[in-house]
């Protein structure tokens, strides 16, 4: 196939406008019955998609998934990274990423040729990764995790094992605040949960009192500090369900608000403010490039592909598979 054709090399994804009167959602499922596949998305992905994705979970979960189906073409309405990690896990599977623009500004904080460097200063240290890397991070990491199993793995290695965390300081922070482990923590931060404002947030406390804070582990500390419940947005979704109040204050990507609503018709939620916005949503401008008309695009044309070297796969394939292994162990 010509991909230029499609202008995939010059704008990432398929450019061919849609006729406005085909049923798109009917057409998708169309394509996906026909042709074997899957359509897996984050929580952070728009509530249109979330409604015709297959599966709809966090990082880890989205990991189990991609090893459990037995399709033949996933199609992941997410990031880069985490289309990467579907192929390294099923390599005999089309995996289709909508728009190759879709990056992670946390992948992209820890280059590869950087992070190699770092690691020969602790060559006596075990790496754990979080999932929001490269390929190439992945290869060279011993343990690849999550924010749902980060804290279990830590806690399953020996006591005076050396740790070095990457690419999320925050996120590493908050670990070695819970486990009190001694950790060396890479440099690295999402642009999403950088943001948020704890002043805005504190005033919007002030507003509804009765609402609980809850936020993801990658804010900054003075935001985990005043929340009533810190965990991965799959934690922060259950949470919502099990606890008895009536009002939330959401510090994670506005994404996630879709699923509280839908299993909690009602509750209220209000999505913790950017520093920059006095009450507007902190998005995730990548998760955003994911459309509907993209997700139809590349199931109707196969493309665009990820592809991964077979020696890269490999490598980057242990430390996920090793997060996997223990996860089950723990019964994550």
């Amino acid at each position: 196939m010509n991909v230029n054709k499609y202008n995939i090399k010059e704008k990432g994804f398929v450019d061919i406008k849609i006729d406005n009167e085909l049923n798109i959602n009917d057409e998708i499922d169309k394509l996906r019955k026909r042709k074997n596949a899957i359509i897996l998305a984050h929580f952070y992905q728009n509530s249109e998609i979330q409604d015709i994705a297959d599966f709809v979970g966090d990082s880890l979960a989205l990991s189990q998934q991609a090893t459990k189906t037995n399709c033949d073409i996933i199609v992941f309405a997410g990031v880069h990274f985490m289309a990467e990690t579907a192929k390294i896990l099923s390599p005999e599977k089309k995996v289709l990423l909508p728009d190759l623009n879709a990056g992670c500004s946390l992948a992209e904080s820890c280059p590869a040729n950087e992070f190699a460097k770092f690691l020969k200063k602790f060559p006596d240290h075990t790496v754990i990764s979080y999932i929001n890397t490269t390929k190439e991070i992945k290869a060279l990491t011993d343990i690849t995790c999550t924010s749902s199993n980060v804290l279990k793995i830590i806690e399953s290695l020996p006591s005076d094992e050396k740790i070095l965390f990457a690419p999320d300081k925050n996120l590493g922070n908050y670990v070695k605040s819970k486990t009190g482990r001694e950790m060396v923590i890479w440099d690295g931060a999402c642009h999403v949960h950088e943001q948020f404002s704890l002043e805005k947030t504190l005033k919007i406390k002030e507003e509804h009192p009765q609402a609980k804070i809850i936020a993801h582990p990658e804010c900054e500390k003075q935001v985990l500090l005043v929340a009533d419940h810190i965990g991965s947005t799959s934690s922060l979704l259950k949470y919502t369900i099990e606890d008895n109040s009536k009002e939330y204050i959401v510090a994670t990507e506005s994404g996630i608000i879709h699923q509280m609503k839908k299993n909690n018709p009602g509750k209220i939620f209000f999505i913790a403010p950017p520093k920059d916005s006095t009450y507007g949503c902190n998005d995730c401008n990548f998760m955003k490039l994911i459309t509907i008309e993209k997700i139809y695009n590349t199931l109707k044309y196969e493309i665009p592909e990820i592809k991964i070297d077979e020696k890269l796969r490999k490598r980057a394939e242990r430390s996920i598979i090793k997060m996997l292994k223990i996860s089950e162990e723990l019964g994550l």
